[in-house]
């Protein structure tokens, strides 16, 4: 009878894990997809400005971290975790405010990630110049396409930067 019981305890423990593995899986699939982006990038705005991007998976693989550099500014930092089935991002900006985003991926393969504004850290009011929103594309493994909405004084503009992956020599 004890092995019986110590039988069903073992199956029992394995399901209720695996049940949880797969129930994460599911419910983080874009913070998983943003790990898949980890590496260096390079690429172009509208106007053929350089950027570079280095993305890393930090804190033991529960978030995601991107340096932004883009010519002419300071880096820029956006880290990425989980929030439920969504990606939660704090976006740390030279201009010194940390707009907070959020995006649900919608069912299936992520091809696309729509981090929507929901508040911001140190921003004096909603007319202080902030990033609004981001849309991240995955074109393919090696392409991305990250469309940046700065909001300043209720006005939108839109930045586009088109990034390639750098292959690593050898």
């Amino acid at each position: 009878m004890n092995r019986i019981v110590r039988l069903a305890s073992i199956l029992f423990v394995f399901i209720g894990i695996t049940t949880v593995s797969l129930g994460q899986a599911h419910t983080n699939a874009g913070l998983l997809k943003l790990k898949t982006l980890a590496g260096n990038w390079e690429g172009k705005d509208e106007q053929g400005n350089p950027a570079k991007s280095k993305v890393e998976t930090v804190v033991a693989g529960t978030a995601v971290m991107e340096t932004l550099s883009m010519a002419g500014m300071e880096d820029m930092i956006s880290l990425y975790s989980a929030d439920g089935d969504s990606v939660a991002m704090v976006h740390y900006c030279p201009t010194n405010n940390q707009p907070r985003m959020r995006a649900t991926p919608a069912a299936g393969a992520v091809k696309e990630l729509d981090f929507v504004f929901r508040d911001a850290g140190n921003l004096a009011t909603p007319e202080t110049g902030h990033q609004q929103r981001l849309v991240m594309r995955f074109e393919d493994e090696d392409h991305i396409t990250e469309s940046w909405t700065w909001r300043q004084n209720g006005k939108d503009s839109v930045m586009t930067i088109h990034f390639t992956r750098v292959k690593k020599a050898g």
